[in-house]
């Protein structure tokens, strides 16, 4: 009768639920406030996508809506197999490359050049960020008539000024497209690698330069055991945010050569698909292709900043 006693109100008490804690009601209450963000964020960006995604297995042209049928993966075997969008896929590998790679070597030499002290340094700093602030559009056009046009651009009168009259006055454009397109986007992507690159060599510890100074160091062993290795990673991270957008990049092909000439990058072969021919199962097939090359750039960024940060912890 004890036993019985005892154990009813020790049954009772585990059939009733566990109160909810307050700091899980504190985490919902924080996070409520961002719902309708998160909501118009999946509405705006993901919901797009997933339309793309579906009308990229579509054989469907614009012009005959009536016409259109499921295709599977056609359109992605005809944008891998096709030569002229394979040839662009090799235009934007290239276009990528060499935009990065000579934005990174600028930026580093402009980086050291502000990492030391020097009258005017503030002013010169913010002359050099200015390209990055100008509008993509705007930068190419700037390019297209102020510096490249054979009659009254900057360089051909700099040629003018230097041989005379008989000096040669070629077509920027015409003779070099490509280089073309490459020089306007480092003269605008140089300051963002500058940026970075400057916010690595701050973040140095100046007592041990200073002790390989009072070492015996020179500035390029200097630069070569301790400034190179500590900007890797801040190296990395300029080269894969710069490939994210430059990947992307419609606005100076489209401005300088209308993607002519050979210089046809995937996104301008996205628009050339969509809005002249009219197919957009192909176009959101390549379109998909670009945003899942994007994805595996931006994973490859999101190691280096958490790295980044996990370095800059570990030595706080």
């Amino acid at each position: 009768m004890t036993a019985t006693a005892t154990s009813a109100p020790a049954l009772t008490h585990a059939r009733v639920p566990a109160p909810r804690t307050p700091g899980r009601l504190r985490a919902w209450a924080t996070r409520a406030p961002l719902l309708p963000a998160l909501v118009f964020m999946i509405a705006v960006t993901q919901l797009p996508f997933v339309a793309t995604l579906v009308i990229s297995f579509f054989d469907w042209n614009a012009l005959y809506p009536d016409a259109r049928s499921f295709t599977w993966f056609a359109n992605y075997s005809e944008v891998l197999t096709d030569p002229d969008l394979r040839t662009s896929v090799l235009t934007t590998i290239l276009l990528t490359a060499s935009v990065v790679l000579a934005s990174l070597v600028l930026g580093l030499g402009l980086a050291l050049l502000l990492d030391r002290r020097f009258k005017g340094r503030g002013l010169v700093r913010t002359l050099l960020i200015a390209p990055f602030l100008l509008v993509p559009v705007a930068a190419a056009l700037l390019w297209k008539h102020v510096l490249y046009n054979p009659e009254y651009g900057l360089f051909n009168g700099l040629l003018r000024w230097a041989g005379g009259e008989s000096a040669a006055q070629p077509e920027w454009i015409s003779t070099t497209p490509l280089l073309a397109i490459e020089a306007s986007l480092v003269w605008q992507w140089t300051p963002f690698m500058m940026l970075i690159l400057l916010a690595g060599l701050q973040s140095r510890d100046t007592e041990l330069v200073e002790a390989a100074r009072m070492d015996g160091a020179s500035d390029w062993q200097v630069f070569r055991h301790l400034t190179l290795p500590h900007l890797r990673r801040y190296l990395e991270l300029g080269a894969l945010l710069g490939s994210i957008h430059i990947v992307q990049n419609f606005d100076a092909v489209f401005t300088l050569t209308s993607g002519g000439l050979g210089t046809a990058n995937l996104p301008y072969t996205v628009y050339q698909s969509f809005y002249q021919a009219h197919e957009n199962g192909l176009a959101s097939a390549a379109g998909v292709l670009v945003v899942i090359g994007s994805l595996v750039i931006a994973t490859f960024v999101l190691r280096v900043v958490s790295s980044l940060f996990r370095e800059e912890t570990s030595r706080a």
